[in-house]
């Protein structure tokens, strides 16, 4: 297409009504459109890893989504040209992609949804007989912090995997995105050096490796067979889960594990599980001594406290809490956040257990000034029903994630799935009756038996950033409660809803 060309398309363009814009979004251009949106979101917000962004990208652009039906394309086909959606966060205000000046720092030419078009919206959804008896609802404007819609959105639910929101939040104000867990090597004498854990949720084999290598250096010239002690006295107990206990999904929640205790050689979900993971890396770490040079005596190391004083011999750091969250939302990973959970608890002076990591946890997301009523956070991970919050305190959270005021937070946007792409989104959307939000939502799932939960954001048809958190307790049904749930989050993405 010509300059030429291309002007005249974007005269005709403005110069057509709001309702032809938004029929033709909806019938012949939603496709271009809407995956152009979507390609724009997953560009500026993530996920970062392995050029995901340009995965995503191209799949946006080879998907077949309207928003009434399906129509066969060929691959070579070239779309026609549209207004191109913004980024992500450009409706944040100043500095972030908004024009200096834009009223309540939205931006200029993307008008926000009305109470009532969303209402007309999201009210007959709401009413999807798949859904619990508790359903509650929140949808926020990010540009101006205002809520849009609500349906009981200050009432607590069990949020099941949602609440690894809260969990985040807390671990990226608490330490700072940047921070990395280290574990230690110490040596005291010439004959004792202890392994110890201070709770890196992803340590290696091949990490582990590392750091034999690097205290072999302080350790070959010792006469005697070293002994190998294991120190696990960063957290405190229980080790495992008070609702689960031993089970595939977590294993128990020691300071030192390698490959979060996983014995399939998986890298997420579901997985056989160590019993002593602490146990298993301190042998681990023995044999990667041996091989790297050092006489180790016989017998499997022991379990014993560092001595003050020990010398340090080697260290290794986890990768940075930014993106510990970030594969934790993307996987929903329980383990790394029962970790980060502990690791807010002993930043903030308490046990590193499950009720100090709920203390702690709690007290950060006050300082935060976020809706607290009725909030609970019995775990890191979401799976103690114990846990509750509101529609009202997740979309609230996502508001200030995205705020310039914030940027520590902005992990938990970048590291949302994207529907039908990554992570738990992956498989949804596809044929669940919410293929239009394919590529353009990126949300939080929560699932456990009866408890449905989804929150997240998207950029809706006018270009405009919105947070969203739908909640449903007592459903029947899992994938019929998810597939309401993923029509309700494409009904934002695909409606001006003015």
């Amino acid at each position: 297409m010509t300059v030429r060309q291309r002007q005249r398309l974007t005269a005709w363009w403005a110069a057509q009504e709001r309702q032809e814009r938004r029929t033709l979004q909806l019938t012949a251009g939603s496709a271009a459109l809407g995956l152009v949106i979507a390609a724009g979101t997953a560009a500026l917000a993530g996920p970062w890893d392995n050029g995901q962004r340009t995965a995503e990208r191209d799949r946006a652009y080879a998907q077949d989504h309207t928003g009434d039906g399906r129509h066969g394309r060929s691959g070579t086909e070239v779309l026609p040209e549209a207004p191109q959606a913004p980024g992500v966060l450009t409706a944040l205000g100043p500095g972030l992609g908004a024009p200096a000046g834009a009223a309540d720092g939205a931006r200029s030419g993307a008008p926000a949804p009305t109470a009532t078009g969303l209402k007309s919206a999201l009210e007959p959804l709401l009413k999807d007989k798949a859904l619990g008896q508790v359903r509650t609802a929140a949808v926020w404007d990010v540009a101006t912090g205002r809520e849009l819609f609500g349906q009981g959105e200050g009432k607590a639910a069990v949020p099941a995997s949602t609440v690894k929101l809260a969990t985040g939040a807390a671990a990226l104000a608490a330490l700072g995105p940047g921070h990395r867990i280290e574990t230690e090597v110490l040596g005291s004498g010439s004959r004792d050096v202890w392994l110890a854990g201070a709770g890196d949720p992803v340590l290696s084999k091949e990490r582990i490796g590392d750091l034999a290598k690097e205290a072999a250096g302080e350790l070959k010239g010792a006469k005697d067979p070293v002994r190998v002690r294991y120190d696990t006295g960063a957290y405190s107990g229980p080790d495992l889960h008070p609702s689960l206990g031993r089970n595939d999904n977590l294993a128990p929640v020691v300071p030192l594990m390698i490959n979060e205790g996983r014995l399939d050689g998986s890298g997420h979900g579901p997985a056989p599980r160590a019993m002593d993971p602490a146990k298993d890396a301190a042998t681990a770490f023995a044999d990667a001594l041996r091989k790297a040079g050092v006489k180790v005596a016989d017998g499997a190391p022991k379990e014993q406290g560092t001595p003050k004083g020990a010398d340090r011999l080697a260290v290794t750091s986890s990768p940075k809490v930014a993106d510990l969250v970030e594969r934790m939302l993307v996987h929903s990973d329980n383990d790394i956040a029962e970790h980060l959970a502990r690791q807010v608890a002993l930043k903030a002076g308490k046990p590193a257990s499950f009720k100090g990591g709920e203390d702690a946890v709690a007290a950060e997301l006050k300082k935060l000034k976020l809706p607290l009523k009725g909030a609970r956070f019995a775990d890191g991970s979401g799976i103690d029903r114990a846990d509750k919050v509101s529609a009202e305190l997740l979309t609230q959270l996502l508001v200030l994630a995205s705020s310039p005021k914030q940027p520590d937070l902005r992990p938990l946007l970048t590291g949302l799935p994207v529907a039908g792409f990554n992570g738990t989104l992956k498989n949804r959307y596809a044929d669940s009756g919410a293929e239009a939000g394919t590529g353009l939502v990126r949300a939080k799932t929560g699932t456990l038996t009866g408890v449905n939960s989804l929150a997240g954001t998207v950029v809706d048809a006018d270009g405009r950033l919105l947070a969203f958190a739908f909640m449903t307790n007592g459903t029947k049904d899992r994938g019929a409660a998810q597939q309401a749930l993923d029509a309700m989050a494409a009904a934002v993405a695909n409606c001006g809803c003015r």
